[in-house]
């Protein structure tokens, strides 16, 4: 199968404020960046790419900057997310176009909504899966975080944001590691609503350990596992964990943005079993109001977080549909 999805993929680097950004390019058309979240990389878009080029578009997945082939820089503030919308801006101007479609899945949905916000001559429209655009502004990110949890447990975005904590847990067994998140966020394999939530470490202990043990969710091969594992396990996890130590900066650095709508068109999927959406659903219910050239928004009844691997030929056919649409 590997092999199948390989066919007709180009592989190439460009450089860009990151140092150099690892690309898999496949057909040809208006462009399309396909931009992946945490602890993903360009793989993650294996099955959109074919789907894309099949129906007339340039797609390109990238390696964020910290990720995979892409250049991990030594300075944790150097994964912000001005650095971040930048690197985009340098790929759609280094494969020669004027602007692209922008399309972000997790924390890739993140930085795809802010390199519209902050490049809307660049990023003529968005797509955002499973995390929901909410606008910048509000409390400092770390006072949110640190009060949720209460006394017992500690939310996993502030377990990731010490430095070294999460690579300790993570890095002596990737892995196994990587499964069990991947595990714990998918439809088929999360914990019942009645165990442990794995968005969450009990004090003293590891995420780790409200993970599913020894099983896979369906759309994870055990090769798709090594290709994953593999890149980890050559890079570390710094530079994907540097994303969660920034959003104070990131704060900081948008707040001439607060409360700003994307303007652009948009679009959004979310699975309606991911905590992101639950979580966030004030954020979908105020799209009027921060996406207001929003086309649809879609939530896929039994899916979890991995949108586009869990149910991609759902997701492809309602990115290429929404693609079509747009002028």
């Amino acid at each position: 199968m590997q092999s199948e999805l390989s066919a007709g993929l180009r592989h190439r680097t460009v450089e860009a404020p990151a140092g150099r950004l690892h690309l898999v390019e496949q057909g040809a058309g208006p462009l399309v960046l396909l931009v992946h979240g945490f602890p993903e990389s360009w793989y993650s878009w294996r099955r959109q790419l074919p789907a894309l080029a099949a129906a007339g578009y340039r797609a390109v997945a990238l390696d964020v900057r910290g990720y995979g082939r892409s250049s991990r820089p030594a300075a944790a503030d150097a994964y912000r997310m001005l650095d971040l919308a930048e690197d985009n801006v340098a790929v759609v101007r280094a494969l020669g176009e004027e602007s692209a479609v922008v399309v972000g899945h997790d924390w890739g949905s993140n930085i795809a909504a802010a390199s519209a916000l902050l490049h809307p001559e660049v990023f003529r429209a968005v797509a955002l899966l499973s995390v929901p655009y909410a606008p910048p502004g509000g409390p400092r990110p770390t006072d949110v975080f640190g009060h949720i949890g209460g006394p017992e447990q500690e939310f996993y975005v502030s377990y990731f944001q010490e430095p070294g904590r999460a690579e300790a847990e993570m890095e002596p067994d990737v892995r196994g590691w990587l499964a069990g998140f991947y595990a714990a966020l998918s439809a088929d394999t999360m914990p019942a609503a009645d165990e442990p939530d794995p968005h969450f470490v009990a004090r003293g202990g590891r995420l780790r350990d409200r993970f599913p043990a020894g099983v896979l969710p369906a759309w994870l091969s055990e090769d798709d596992l090594d290709v994953y594992a593999g890149e980890f396990e050559r890079t570390g996890m710094t530079g994907a964990l540097n994303r969660y130590r920034n959003m104070d900066r990131d704060w900081a650095d948008l707040a001439r943005y607060d409360g700003a709508p994307v303007r652009q068109p948009s679009l959004f999927i979310g699975g309606a079993l991911d905590a992101s959406t639950t979580w966030m659903a004030d954020a979908i219910d105020a799209f009027p109001a921060t996406l207001p050239a929003l086309t649809a928004s879609h939530l896929l009844d039994g899916c979890g977080h991995w949108i586009q691997q869990e149910r991609p030929d759902e997701v492809n056919r309602l990115l290429t549909d929404w693609l079509g649409e747009l002028a």
